[in-house]
């Protein structure tokens, strides 16, 4: 697996690109006539040369501060995934997996997000206070008294906490939707951009 993974890494590097386009010129001379009977060293010595006169590609080692936040995040809300799976009913281990991947998603956009405070503050709060109070206030219940409907027919504890978690995953499903309808407006512009400056494109959002 470590292997493949170095050769996927290798196919789209620099050096693998400048040595194919030299090894290309390589064969192009041998189609016009004029690279003789040797062709093939004359290709596999354009492929080297090439490949070792191009830059290395360049390492990337700074993380961003949006970064960092977004991995803290991602952190607490690992953990408490974690924590559900060990101790609660079936249907609200799947409420909080929706959950989950539903901020897992808005966290993958770190920089949409952190440009956001606002949506960035309502992520935070629900992993970090929100999701983790509702879930602790169940779980310190007696699991028979947390299935047993109130008088009045009140919800159990039990109904309570999936409307809690119902009204999380609607309010991080807002959040998710602002995060796409950033980018899609990001892709708009760019749109308007590119048809501004070499004329009309098919890709016409605006249509």
């Amino acid at each position: 697996m470590a292997i493949s993974e170095r050769a996927l890494r290798y196919l789209g590097s620099t050096r693998n690109i400048a040595g194919s386009c030299l090894a290309l010129l390589g064969l192009l001379a041998h189609f016009l006539g004029v690279a003789g009977a040797y062709w093939p060293v004359v290709v596999i010595a354009l492929y080297g040369a090439g490949a070792l006169l191009a830059p290395p590609d360049r390492v990337r080692l700074t993380i961003t501060h949006a970064e960092v936040e977004t991995r803290a995040l991602r952190a607490d809300l690992d953990g408490l995934v974690r924590r559900v799976d060990r101790r609660f009913p079936e249907d609200v281990r799947a409420a909080v997996h929706a959950l989950a991947e539903v901020i897992g998603g808005v966290l993958a956009r770190a920089e949409q997000l952190t440009a956001a405070p606002e949506q960035l503050h309502v992520v935070s709060q629900t992993i970090r206070r929100y999701l983790p109070a509702s879930l602790e206030a169940y779980a310190n219940l007696p699991r028979r008294h947390a299935l047993t409907r109130r008088a009045g027919r009140e919800r159990s504890a039990h109904e309570e906490l999936l409307e809690q978690l119902a009204l999380l995953d609607a309010q991080l499903g807002k959040v998710a939707e602002a995060i796409h309808r950033g980018d899609e407006q990001a892709l708009r512009d760019q749109g308007r951009f590119l048809r501004d400056r070499f004329g009309g494109s098919e890709l016409d959002l605006g249509h």
